[in-house]
């Protein structure tokens, strides 16, 4: 994978985890809201897993954001 291809999941990794702080709930409460398993919530927040756009959907849906926001670059093209 390219640096910068694993700097957009770092990015992702953040958000959700940032965004499930703000909420104020655990991967497992993030994970029945979302139906995935925790360990999925897991595997994103550390940016392993490289989710499908379903996936990135249903976690908007538990994370009560919008897609946009959650998918919005904030990494200059210069690092590409």
């Amino acid at each position: 994978m390219e640096n910068y291809e694993q700097e957009l999941l770092n990015q992702l990794a953040h958000k959700i985890k940032k965004r499930r702080n703000e909420l104020n709930i655990s991967q497992e409460k993030l994970a029945e809201k979302c139906n995935f398993d925790r360990t999925y919530i897991s595997l994103l927040e550390r940016a392993k897993r490289n989710p499908s756009y379903l996936s990135l959907v249903k976690l908007c849906i538990g994370l009560e954001i919008e897609i946009t926001e959650l998918l919005k670059e904030e990494i200059s093209n210069e690092s590409r």
